[in-house]
């Protein structure tokens, strides 16, 4: 998990946990979901500045979770 800190919270990429606990390629789960290995290597760092719905649908389905699963925000208290 990856987290990365913002104005009034963290964010926290978990996209690696889901590839290392699947056991897949970040080149097999681009093929699968039609999505470009940058992107996800951006997503897995956290090195991204938007998200793109599109691609955390494809994903979601893909590995059958909720968004949560993916990318999560948490606001400082």
């Amino acid at each position: 998990m990856v987290k990365i800190k913002v104005d009034n919270g963290y964010y926290y990429f978990k996209l690696n946990d889901l590839i290392k606990e699947k056991n897949i390629s970040i080149n097999k789960l681009g093929r699968d979901t039609s999505t470009d290995y940058k992107v996800i290597k951006r997503m897995m760092t956290g090195d991204i500045m938007k998200l793109d719905i599109f691609v955390l649908q494809r994903l979601c389905n893909y590995f059958n979770c909720e968004l949560t699963d993916i990318v999560e925000y948490k606001k400082i208290s």
